[in-house]
């Protein structure tokens, strides 16, 4: 049992359209995955309104939640574009946080990780304490990812998340059916950054579906 909150179709930059995305995780094992196209101020109505479409493709074996990834916004403008995502039906808002693999505004994960609407800090590089801090007050999830170069820091993420009880979550960030994860990987992913079995069982296992529960 797999759930991943953090994905991309061909909406942004990623190569598969919404049901090739749907199936493959599906035959992967998952049971819910968010589809998490880019957006800023000048594409997120565009996306947020072609991914509720993709709901449809919901069935028994595996939910479907549209949602976006917040990127490269600047901090200031960042909670408008979130209020515009939800108005426009996003059900799941991932905030593309200060991984070390690009040159994300200063700011980025404080502004995430104040907002309550944000539901992943997503990739958050060489975050500091008293972000993850202010994630946990605001049950913000922390995401030990899966993709390359973004992955670099998951040890150090996961080392504060452990200090400050913040949740953490195992996602994909795929890009392409190949970035795509069963839950033998997620457990490598989260084992290699640290996690301890137990951790690793809640970060897989329970609290995606406990967040998922809530929207």
């Amino acid at each position: 049992m797999r759930a991943d909150l953090h994905t991309h179709s061909i909406f942004s930059d990623g190569e598969l359209i919404p049901a090739e995305l749907v199936r493959t995780a599906k035959v992967l094992g998952h049971k819910a995955i968010a589809i998490t196209d880019h957006v800023d101020m000048t594409n997120v109505e565009f996306v947020v309104k072609n991914l509720v479409k993709a709901v449809e493709l919901t069935d028994g074996d595996i939910t479907v939640i549209p949602g976006v990834e917040i990127t490269h916004v600047p901090p200031a403008l960042m909670d408008k574009v979130i209020a515009d995502a939800k108005r426009f039906g996003a059900e799941w808002i991932v905030v593309h946080g200060e991984t070390i693999a690009e040159p994300v505004q200063p700011g980025t994960n404080m502004q995430a990780a104040m907002n309550p609407e944000v539901d992943v800090l997503a990739h958050p590089g060489l975050v500091t304490e008293d972000v993850i801090q202010k994630a946990k007050d605001n049950d913000v999830l922390i995401e030990i990812t899966g993709r390359k170069g973004h992955s670099l820091t998951n040890g150090h993420v996961a080392v504060l998340a452990r200090k400050y009880g913040a949740k953490m979550v195992i996602d994909s960030d795929a890009h392409g059916p190949d970035d795509l994860m069963d839950e033998e990987k997620a457990y490598k992913v989260a084992l290699g950054a640290g996690l301890t079995k137990a951790e690793a069982d809640a970060a897989i296992q329970k609290i995606p579906f406990e967040a998922l529960r809530k929207i």
